[in-house]
């Protein structure tokens, strides 16, 4: 049996495949009455304007589009516009009203603001299926509730109907249509990737399948639809939609209908209508002497109910290289064709219309279409276009330049198509969608970054000078994601004033304006990857090197494992090991004898003046209040003995409340006391204070019974009193957990079922309450797990539930009155902690723009909770109890869950050992300003970090969501912002290595997955290694070159006819030589123009210039590509790295060159390379080369074997190498010296394209690994003594795997165990994908798996999947091995994608299917705990 493995998810895939634009969670607001608005949190207004869906092979992600005032960037640019049409002298001040340009009224300045759109992160989902399509339909409930319908297609035919729910706060699968039992795809026997499309008026949806067939699924848009849908089936339905059926094209519309290239549906019919682009002769380039115009377009309409389907439409004599169709609007009619080489539209009734945009039109077709400009010339393969007016388009070619394409309609007729100067150059797109009623595009890519872009069209008086080769269209923002020329933002435009407008009339233009608004930030595919030495400070850490993107959104993406921190300066003096804290506070100005606060600015906040820390020792405590001394140090002005619990500014930060484990003091801001209160009960003090929560004015503390106090202050006096707390029930109540939260967006509102006493209307807490005024709430967890949220200052209770202790999905309101405390005699022993205790909970912010609150919770058990806070209706249930008398109307919805492996010392252990080893587990809210590349720190982040021996950042982005990400320490045992030093950006934490001042490393991306870094090239690489030795990394750019062919005199064969009639372009490569310090490339090497890079990768050879007798080389296998004619040829190359004399100008400490050693040309082309035993392994066409590196400069051939067709992959272990072929599978081979022969070990006989592989092995194993182009991960085993080897003439193919994604680069790194340090470290293999998702391979022991098997087909048979996905089917291979047809074909490894939803389940569903399976929930969380981790 091969080893028992787990396929772990490390990042999901980036960038957008996919997108649709639609209301799926914001109602449309004139079917709601209002537009959904709210305010952010500095009180300006924002609003919804609708949903942009984005999806990815096996990732979906919804995000919000809000529109909001613009940045403030934005707002000084407005202002300078502003101010330049403005006379010296005139300007109005901030606060008054100006004058409009027609003198006729008044215009506030506060009202004409700029606004954006901004995109905001809601949820994803992992979805079991690859997706191929999405579209938005409305259903007949869509008139009623304002939302539209979200539709899905999936690789594997299938076509999901979801929808939003809003008690859920996600998406629910409506409905599952699957079409993979069809005839067509039974005897599907070549890649098909279908195509959805839906109707404009939602009255039906098709996808493409195999073999040009339609599958219809229609839907009901009227009461008629379904009483006629009744009536055919004899039977009543609640369903949407009527049955699906497959249209077979070829046979039931028209015969000539033959390998559909694209088709769509029309608008502005009374049927459903759909044009569709098929080539019923198939040709090619070099068959177009034969047949050129191959291409037709078939217009029909789609009789649902009659089952009629006449063709309206057919047009033939299309070029052969068209690749889509685009439906134009109603007002225009037809549809617009996007060939490589032309822009074609044609009407209903026939008529097309062309335009050509490069010289190569008059070559490749026939039709009549106009010459193009001799300047002209575009490549659209990979373009998209997409309307944003009745006759105006925006084409956005590949590399993310946008041209104007305007449709000239003369008596409703199409007379030309007028391509304009380019507009913008944004991303490289995959997608592009226009939101309806808006002027928003939004461009998706999944090469990089997808922008959301505003565009409008803007009337302006044209001279006489103006002419008609200028520009329509220019830009109004630029920004880092498009670029333009600003010298041509408002340079001379062409007139287009309409061709009917009278001669009299005066001229105009219109002109295109376009503004970069937002993006959702991704980084593309992933081509290589190497592990590099990266440093946090003086800290040295393992970091990914990834090769990402493409053209020129390409550079390499760096991923850490925990989020890098680099330390500022130690601060030993100050201790903390229990507990530290840093804030603001200022002296009260005394006027007549009365103290008041001195006014902050409400825009700025202070910098922190005071640190107070504490230690265990000595016994019983030491705390420390601290400040600023110097640039960078610090004095320490007070102790104080005994431990402190909590500290923070009081009195609007006038003075300083300090709460020890025995009293609560209020100190003066120089530290001497002003009042005391002792936590006594008589004479006697109360058990210790063990945890508490301030928000001025309130204080609670929360003691070791479990027993709470209440302390409000009293600005006036200056000084704290207790709290009644009557309200809260009998003094014997008890309470595990609390905290304050202050509501300062104004999203707890309250109702009460009592008439306010002016009339009787219903009351809301925030309607009462002055604008900006903040509002407090006490929470609080009972030990029967009940959670209260309490109003202040009068302790009402305003929301209960049971709900969180079990950690459900949704915590809502449960009308209950206060719950009652089991009462506890003296003399009864305490109550002993239990496992599902809450041991934290907090309500604080989380986000960037606009944070918002989030519910997190710890259990004692280790579990980690985090909900949303979302409104909901505060309406009185119609029964309530008489003691609840006000409801707050908010709801909480779970978005992660994870579970912590937590070792406790026993609970009667009280010794001061004890205690000082005893790790103290809190959440710490905090708001920081990241560092930019500047330094600068401009964008605001609130989060909260976790202390304790699994600390962690809980951070959540806008376009991210939520993250948590680990802090890289063994410990941390407190934690606080500090800007003592003047940043914003500061913290300071006690760890292992004592009390650290800290930042974090600039220009991180907090958003994925991992920590990560961009380092944009602006071109893309195909490989990258390390070189440990001198710490460096060669990587190998991908560039392009003209490509031309010359006779044997030299001369060229072809050239080009015109000047748009460009050469074609091939591949070719540099290798650059880059220091991770600073990514400056530091030397290179050019090859030809018509050579790139296959394979490359850091060896060791004998040399006889080191005294160890081996060194670090680069080798590198090339193809140099020769034209279609002659045979590709190869190269093998060998670098060395060298030290050279640093240049001063450089500024560099230590400079480095590459070294060519030798150059070894090859018959064919090398594609694999790798190190063995000091010698060199080569690949050459169907032949395995071994060599040796003689006297440095020569590679003389020692061992040589026929393999398969084309070597893919070489990897070696001691001396055992694996092959990888395109064909021939994987083959094991032995390496011996004396005498030199390569011996084949064993090998797959089955035919196999295999495009990675690798060694896999634990302590007493060994595995090969291997990944074709279809995505599938295969386990092979080498076993002499299986008699299905064959006496191991085969390998034993023991596991297959569907990946979702090929996968061509790997990368082995060492799992040790963290019970034993073993001799013989396991393997985790991790790799990389071209959609950008990073995946690892785990070896398991047998008893976990085991567990974890059997909870997979737990999980698989018995949680609901989105969309009704089948996760096992989705895991199996399309075409299995033939060693696995009778067996479990993924017997041997494990869905981490399916078992990482155990988390997310509630506690007691996750009981409820490990006692099905006979195991523990805790034995499972420790084995995925032990799983956890990239690397």
């Amino acid at each position: 049996m091969a080893i028992p493995a787990y396929h772990q998810p490390i990042l999901p895939p980036s960038g957008v495949e996919h997108a649709v634009i639609l209301r799926l969670t914001l109602p449309t607001p004139s079917e709601t009455g209002s537009p959904v608005a709210s305010t952010s949190t500095l009180g300006a207004p924002r609003r919804a304007l609708y949903n942009v869906v984005v999806a990815r092979m096996t990732v979906l992600r919804i995000f919000e589009v809000w529109e909001e005032p613009a940045r403030v960037d934005a707002e000084r640019e407005s202002e300078q516009a502003r101010r330049a049409t403005v006379r010296r002298g005139t300007e109005a001040v901030e606060g008054e009203v100006e004058m409009d340009e027609q003198g006729e009224g008044f215009v506030n300045i506060d009202s004409v603001k700029p606004t954006t759109a901004s995109l905001y992160f809601v949820r994803e989902h992992r979805l079991h299926g690859i997706v191929t399509g999405m579209q938005r339909v409305r259903v007949m409930a869509s008139a009623d509730d304002g939302l539209d319908r979200l539709l899905v297609s999936f690789k594997d035919a299938k076509i999901a109907l979801l929808e939003w729910s809003s008690a859920l706060h996600d998406l629910v699968t409506v409905s599952i249509h699957t079409y993979e039992r069809t005839p067509q795809l039974l005897s599907l026997d070549h890649p098909f990737r279908s195509e959805l499309r839906t109707d404009p008026d939602s009255r039906c949806a098709a996808m493409l399948l195999p073999k040009d067939s339609l599958a219809i699924l229609p839907f009901y848009q009227t009461q008629e639809d379904i009483e006629m849908g009744e009536e055919e089936r004899g039977m009543t339905t609640d369903m949407p939609y009527s049955p699906s059926f497959v249209l077979d094209l070829h046979t039931e519309v028209d015969e000539r209908i033959q390998n559909v290239v694209d088709f769509v549906f029309l608008p502005g019919f009374h049927q459903p209508t759909i044009a569709v682009l098929f080539e019923t002769t198939r040709t090619w380039t070099g068959r177009l002497n034969e047949h050129k115009d191959t291409m037709r377009l078939f217009i029909f309409t789609l009789d649902i109910v009659r089952r009629h389907y006449p063709v309206i439409t057919a047009v033939d004599g299309l070029p052969y290289d068209c690749l889509s169709l685009l439906p134009c609007p109603p007002s225009t009619g037809g549809a617009m064709v996007l060939a490589a080489n032309a822009l074609i539209h044609i009407d209903q009734a026939g008529r097309k219309t062309g335009l050509a945009v490069n010289g190569w039109t008059a070559h490749t077709t026939d039709m009549a279409i106009p010459p193009p400009d001799p300047i002209l010339s575009l490549q659209l393969e990979c373009a998209h276009m997409v309307p944003i007016g009745d006759s105006t388009f925006f084409l956005v070619l590949r590399d993310g330049t946008v041209y104007p394409v305007e449709l000239s309609v003369s008596a409703q007729v199409v007379s030309r198509i007028i391509l304009r100067v380019p507009l913008a150059r944004t991303t490289a797109p995959s997608v592009v969608c226009h939101a309806e009623n808006t002027d928003h595009v939004f461009v998706g890519s999944d090469m990089g970054p997808s922008v959301l872009m505003r565009t409008h069209a803007v009337e302006e008086a044209a001279t006489d000078d103006d002419g008609e080769a200028a520009a329509t269209a220019v830009v109004d923002r630029p920004a880092d994601s498009m670029d333009f020329d600003d010298d041509d933002i408002y340079g001379t435009s062409a007139p287009a004033a309409p061709e009917t407008a009278p001669a009299a009339a005066k001229k105009t233009r219109t002109v295109i304006h376009a503004a970069f608004c937002d993006a959702i930030p991704a980084y593309g595919p992933i081509a290589d990857l190497t592990f590099a030495l990266a440093k946090n400070g003086e800290r040295v850490v393992p970091e990914l090197v990834t090769a990402t993107g493409a053209g020129a959104l390409g550079g390499f993406t760096l991923f850490q494992r925990d989020l890098p921190a680099r330390a500022k300066r130690k601060l030993h003096a100050i201790g903390g090991a229990r507990g530290m804290w840093a804030f603001a506070v200022r002296q009260a100005v005394k006027v007549n004898g009365s103290a008041f606060e001195r006014p902050a600015d409400p825009f700025r906040a202070e910098d922190d003046s005071i640190v107070i820390s504490t230690d265990h020792n000595p016994s019983p405590g030491l705390s420390r209040i601290s400040t600023r001394a110097g640039a960078e140090g610090i004095a320490i002005k007070n102790r104080i003995p005994g431990m402190t619990i909590g500290a923070a500014a009081f009195f609007n930060g006038t003075a300083i409340l300090h709460v020890l484990n025995n009293a609560i003091r209020v100190l003066e801001p120089d530290g001497t006391e002003r009042q005391i209160i002792k936590d006594m009960d008589g004479n006697n003090y109360r058990p210790k204070i063990k945890y508490c929560s301030i928000c001025d004015p309130f204080v609670l503390i929360l003691r070791e019974d479990e027993t709470i106090g209440l302390f409000i202050g009293e600005p006036e006096r200056g000084k704290v009193r207790r709290k009644d707390m009557s309200p809260m029930g009998e003094k014997t109540s008890r309470y595990i957990a609390g905290s304050f939260y202050e509501d300062t967006m104004g999203l707890f509102q309250t109702t009460t079922d009592r008439p306010a006493e002016t009339n009787g209307d219903t009351t809301t807490l925030s309607g009462a309450m002055a604008a900006g005024q903040r509002c407090q709430w006490l929470v609080l967890c009972r030990p029967q797990g009940v959670m209260e949220i309490w109003a202040l200052p009068k302790l009402t209770l305003v929301f209960s539930s049971t709900a969180i202790a079990a950690l459900q999905s949704v915590i809502a309101d449960s009308h209950d009155p206060p719950a009652l405390s089991v009462p506890q005699p003296d003399e009864q022993p305490r109550r002993k902690p239990q496992e599902f205790d809450i041991e934290q909970i907090l309500i604080a912010p989380l986000g960037e723009a606009a944070p918002q609150p989030h519910l997190l919770v710890f259990l004692r058990s280790g579990h980690l909770a985090i909900y949303q806070m979302l409104p909901a209706p505060a309406e009185p249930p119609a029964e309530h109890p008489a003691a609840r008398t006000m409801f707050l109307g908010v709801r909480f919805v779970k978005l992660l869950a994870d579970a912590f492996d937590i070792v406790r010392p026993a609970e009667e252990d009280r010794s001061v050992l004890a205690e000082q080893r005893r790790i103290s587990r809190q959440f710490v809210p905090f708001t920081t300003y990241p560092p930019g590349s500047g330094g600068d720190g401009s964008r605001m982040l609130s989060g909260v970090f976790f202390t304790g021996d699994r600390p962690s950042w809980i951070v959540r982005t806008d376009k991210g969501g939520l993250r948590v990400h680990p802090s890289g320490h063994a410990v941390v045992h407190s934690f606080t912002t500090c800007s003592l030093w003047g940043s914003k950006s500061d913290f300071l934490i006690y760890s292992e290595e004592g009390p650290t001042l800290l930042e974090w490393a600039p220009d991180l991306e907090l958003g994925t997955a991992l920590p990560s870094r961009a380092v944009p090239r602006g071109r893309a690489y195909s490989h990258i290694v390390f070189d440990p030795a001198a710490g460096l990394l060669v990587a190998a750019a991908c560039l392009q070159a003209d490509f031309s062919t010359f006779d044997e005199e030299n001369n060229e064969v072809w050239v080009p006819e015109a000047p748009n009639a460009s050469y074609p372009k091939t591949d070719c490569s540099a290798l650059e030589l880059i220091t991770p310090e600073g990514w400056i490339a530091m030397d290179g090497y050019d090859f030809a123009s018509n050579e790139f890079v296959n394979a490359m990768a850091c060896v060791a050879l004998e040399t006889q210039s080191t005294d160890s007798g081996k060194r670090n080389y680069i080798a590198v296998g090339t193809t140099v590509n020769r034209g279609e004619d002659l045979a590709v040829k190869g190269a093998t190359y060998v670098f060395e790295i060298v030290e050279v004399v640093p240049d001063p100008a450089a500024g560099l400490a230590r400079a480095w060159q590459l070294r060519l050693r030798c150059r070894d040309d090859a018959k064919g082309p090398v594609t694999a390379v790798c190190g063995i035993n000091n010698y060199l392994v080569s690949s050459m066409g169907q032949k395995i080369f071994v060599r040796a590196f003689d006297l440095d400069e020569r590679l003389v051939g020692v061992a040589f074997l026929d393999v398969g067709v084309y070597v893919t992959a070489l990897r070696a272990v001691k001396n055992l190498l694996l092959i990888g072929d395109a064909v021939k599978s994987v083959w094991f081979v032995a390496f011996q010296e004396d005498p030199y022969k390569l011996v084949v070990l064993s090998k797959d006989v089955y035919p196999v394209c295999v495009t990675a592989a690798n060694f896999f092995f634990t302590e007493q194993a060994l595995s090969f690994v291997t990944h074709d182009e279809e995505g599938v991960l295969r386990m092979y085993q080498y076993d002499p003594h299986d008699p299905e080897s064959k006496n191991s003439l085969e390998l034993l193919c023991r596991a297959e795997f569907h990946t979702q994604a090929e996968c061509r680069a790997t990368v082995a790194v060492a799992r040790r165990s963290k019970s034993a340090d073993m001799a013989i470290p396991q393997s985790k293999l991790i790799c990389a994908h071209p959609d950008g998702s990073l995946s690892a391979l785990i070896p398991l022991d047998d008893e976990a798996f085991k567990r974890l098997h059997l909870l997979q087909g737990q999980l698989s048979r018995h949680v609901q999947h989105l969309g009704g996905l089948n996760p096992r089917a989705f895991r199996s291979p399309p075409h299995p091995h033939p060693h696995l047809h009778a067996a479990p074909r993924a017997r041997g490894l494990l869905d981490g994608a399916l078992l990482g939803a155990f988390g997310g389940l509630g506690l007691a569903r996750q009981d409820e299917l490990t006692r099905q399976i006979g195991t523990e929930r805790a034995a499972v969380v420790r084995d995925l705990g032990a799983l956890a981790g990239a690397w």
